[in-house]
C-alpha cells in the first residue's frame, strides 16, 4: 500500500507548496536553457526535511531530459520522463545517499563515473542527498568534479545543514533555499488530499495535523496517514490529539489562568490531571510556551501599559529557561511543577534593582481574596483639634545601609542569592559555595578556589570585572569596587581541604540545591 507522502509527492514545479521563490528561479533557468542551450551544471537545495528538496531534484532531472525540454512543464509520457519516475532503475538519473557513501573512495569513483556519457537522455543527473555528511577528503574530490564538469553532467546537491557545506563548494553552485511551509498552506494541501481520498474530517483536526508537521509537508502527510488509520477512514479531532499526545486547549488555558492569578493549587491539580491523562510533558510544554507567546502578542498590541507586558515576558522567559532541564531530566513532572510554581510567584517578587538601591519595592497586588476582617478593638474618640500650626515637611528617613554578612557562610549565601536573582547571572549562583575561602576586605571581595575547579569557573573568572556582576553584588557589599579570584595549587601546597568545602563541591549536593532552590546557611558536624 502506497503511503500518502509518496502518492502525493510533487511531480511538477507547480505542485510544490510554499517554495514560490525557488520554483520561479528554476522555471526561469529552464526557460533560458531552452532558448540558449546553456544550463548551470551544479545546484544546492538547502532546507529542513520534508520541504521538497529531493522531489525538486527529480523534477529538475525530468524537466532537463524531457523530449520537449528543457521545460518547466515536462510532458510525463516520454521515455526520459517515465524513467525519472523510477530513478533507481534509470541509468541517467543517479541518486547518491551521502550519509552511507561518504568516503573519499566513493567520491573518486563518482569522478570517474561522470565521464561516461548518458545512455539515452540529454543529461546524466547526479542527485547527492545529505551532502553535508561527506568527509573533507570526499568534498575535495567532489570539488574537482564540480569545477570542471563534463557538458553532459548535472549535479544537484541537497542538505539540511547548509552551514556544514564547505565554502569552496557553495561558491561553485547555485543555492536554492527551501523554507518551512506555512501552516495554512499545509492545511490546504491536507484538505485536498482528504477530498481526493474520500476521507471526511472534523473542523480543526487538519489544523492540528498541519501544526504538528512543523513546516514539513512530508511529516504532515505521514501524520495524516496514521490518523486516518486510527479513525477508520475519518479524521477526528480527538483521534488527532490522542495520536499526537496533544493536551486539550481547555487544560492549557486553565494553566494560563492559574498563572495569571498566582493559583499554585490549581497548577498542581493541572499537573496531576496531565499525569492521569498520560500526556507527553515536552508536548505540553511546547503548547504552553506557544500559548504564552500568543498572550504576549496580545499584551503588546493592547494599551494596558508596560507592566502587564513585562509580567508575561518574565514568566515566558522563565519557562524557556527550563526547557533544557525538562529535556534532560528523568523526572519531567517535577521540573514542570517547579517551573510553574516559580512562574506563578514571579509577579509578587521585588525586582532586584529595587533591593539593590534600597528603595521600597512596588509589588503588583496579589489576587483578590476575601475582604479583611475588621478589628474588634474598641474605638477611641478622636481628641479635639487644637489650633493648626504651619506644617513643616519632615525630612525623609535615611534608608538603612545594607547589613554586611558577618560569617563566611553567610557571605557565601548572600552572594549566591544575589547571582540567583540577577538576570543572566543565575548560572554563577553555585560559584560562591565552591570557594574554599571567601573574604570581604573593602572595597575588594576575594575568592579562593581549589585548583581542580578552575575549568568549571571559566565564566565566573571571565565576568568578574563586568559592571553587571559588580552591581549585583553591590546590594550585599556596599562600596564593592573589584573582585579577585585565586586558585590553590593543585600540587598540594595549599592548606588541607575542609570537609564542608568538599561537601559544597559534590555534584549531587549542587544538584540538590538547584532542584530545591535552597541555599547553604551553615554546615555543622554532629558530635
Amino acid at each position: 500500500m502506497t503511503t500518502l507522502a509518496l502518492k502525493y509527492r510533487p511531480r511538477l514545479l507547480s505542485d510544490l507548496v510554499g517554495q514560490e521563490g525557488s520554483v520561479r528561479a528554476l522555471a526561469n533557468a529552464l526557460k533560458r536553457a531552452k532558448e540558449s542551450g546553456k544550463i548551470h551544471q551544479a545546484y544546492l537545495f538547502a532546507g529542513v526535511r520534508g520541504t521538497g528538496k529531493t522531489s525538486t531534484a527529480r523534477i529538475l532531472a525530468r524537466a532537463l531530459n524531457c523530449a520537449e525540454g528543457p521545460t518547466a512543464t515536462p510532458c510525463g509520457v516520454c521515455d526520459p520522463c517515465r524513467a525519472a519516475e523510477q530513478p533507481d532503475s534509470s541509468l541517467d538519473i543517479v541518486e547518491i545517499d551521502a550519509a552511507s557513501r561518504a568516503s573519499v573512495a566513493d567520491a573518486r569513483a563518482l569522478r570517474e563515473q561522470v565521464q561516461t556519457r548518458p545512455a539515452f537522455c540529454r543529461y546524466r543527473v547526479y542527485i547527492i542527498d545529505e551532502v553535508h555528511m561527506l568527509s573533507t577528503e570526499a568534498f575535495n574530490a567532489l570539488l574537482k568534479v564540480i569545477e570542471e564538469p563534463p557538458p553532459h553532467a548535472i549535479f544537484v546537491l541537497a542538505t539540511t545543514e547548509l552551514q556544514d557545506v564547505p565554502d569552496t563548494i557553495k561558491s561553485r553552485v547555485q543555492i536554492f533555499p527551501f523554507r518551512l511551509i506555512p501552516v495554512g498552506l499545509i492545511e490546504g494541501r491536507l484538505k485536498h488530499v482528504c477530498e481526493q481520498e474520500g476521507v471526511s474530517f472534523e473542523g480543526g483536526s487538519l489544523r492540528l495535523v498541519a501544526e504538528a508537521g512543523q513546516g514539513s509537508m512530508r511529516d504532515a502527510l505521514t501524520i495524516l496517514d496514521r490518523v486516518i488509520s486510527a479513525g477508520d477512514g475519518t479524521v477526528l479531532e480527538e483521534a488527532v490529539r490522542e495520536q499526537l499526545g496533544i493536551v486539550s486547549a481547555h487544560l492549557v488555558q486553565g494553566v494560563m489562568s492559574a498563572l495569571a492569578i498566582g493559583d499554585s493549587a490549581a497548577l498542581m491539580e493541572a499537573c496531576r490531571e496531565l499525569t492521569e491523562q498520560g500526556a507527553d510533558w515536552a508536548t505540553f510544554w511546547r503548547e504552553l510556551v506557544l500559548a504564552f507567546r500568543d498572550r504576549l502578542e496580545q499584551e503588546a498590541r493592547s494599551n494596558r501599559g508596560p507592566q502587564e507586558l513585562l509580567r508575561w515576558s518574565r514568566m515566558l522567559s522563565l519557562l524557556l529557561s527550563r526547557e533544557r532541564d525538562l529535556r534532560d531530566s528523568s523526572l519531567p513532572r517535577v521540573v514542570v511543577e517547579l517551573a510553574l510554581i516559580t512562574a506563578a510567584q514571579l509577579p509578587h517578587l521585588a525586582p532586584l534593582d529595587a533591593l539593590v538601591s534600597g528603595s521600597p519595592a512596588h509589588l503588583p497586588p496579589r489576587p483578590a481574596g476575601p475582604p479583611p476582617v475588621p478589628s474588634r478593638a474598641p474605638q477611641v474618640a478622636p481628641a479635639p483639634e487644637g489650633p493648626r500650626r504651619p506644617a513643616h515637611p519632615a525630612p525623609p528617613p535615611a534608608a538603612p545601609a545594607p547589613r554586611v554578612p558577618a560569617s563566611p557562610d553567610q557571605l557565601r549565601a548572600a552572594c549566591s542569592e544575589a547571582f540567583r536573582q540577577a538576570p543572566g547571572l543565575r548560572a554563577l549562583a553555585t560559584a560562591p559555595q565552591m570557594a574554599s575561602d571567601l573574604r570581604w576586605e573593602a572595597p575588594i571581595l576575594r575568592f579562593r578556589f581549589p585548583g581542580n575547579v578552575r575549568q568549571t569557573l571559566v565564566d565566573f573568572e571571565r565576568e568578574k570585572s563586568s559592571p553587571h556582576l559588580l552591581a549585583a553584588l553591590a546590594g550585599v557589599l556596599p562600596g564593592l569596587k573589584a573582585i579577585e579570584i585565586a586558585f590553590e595549587d593543585e600540587g598540594g601546597s595549599a592548606a588541607p581541604e575542609r570537609p564542608e568545602d568538599r561537601l559544597r563541591r559534590e555534584p549531587a549536593f549542587q544538584e540538590l540545591l538547584r532542584l530545591t532552590g535552597g541555599e547553604v546557611m551553615d554546615i555543622r558536624r554532629e558530635a
